[in-house]
């Protein structure tokens, strides 16, 4: 019985197209991920290098911060793909939820003085 499971699988159920379409998918995966690194190092070293003025330090890393949450969820949470319609909704309220929420904090235990 356990003799099949010594040979190789040669015939999948997937055709050659869907199976150049997940390559073309896992290469522009690996190339999102290595963008995402490089972003992360590059807000390091310009932290702390000191390459950008310190008035601009927390916008410009709340931008790279942006910009690597947005690839996250288009690329790893598959959020460009059809059918996420819900999904988009709940987050898109969430967010609109989170941030009036985070400043009416901020601005209640004295964070920010405005």
């Amino acid at each position: 019985m356990a003799d099949n499971l010594s040979q190789p699988f040669e015939k999948s159920a997937m055709t050659e197209e869907e199976k150049r379409q997940m390559k073309k998918e896992i290469r522009k995966q690996f190339v999102v991920f290595a963008l995402m690194i490089f972003l992360t190092v590059i807000s390091f070293i310009s932290v702390g290098a000191d390459i950008i003025p310190r008035t601009f330090a927390v916008p410009f890393i709340f931008l790279l911060a942006v910009i690597q949450f947005a690839l996250q969820l288009f690329f790893f949470m598959h959020m460009k793909d059809k059918d996420h319609g819900w999904a988009n909704a709940f987050m898109i309220s969430g967010i609109f939820i989170t941030v009036p929420t985070i400043a009416a904090l901020m601005l209640l235990l004295g964070v920010t003085k405005y």
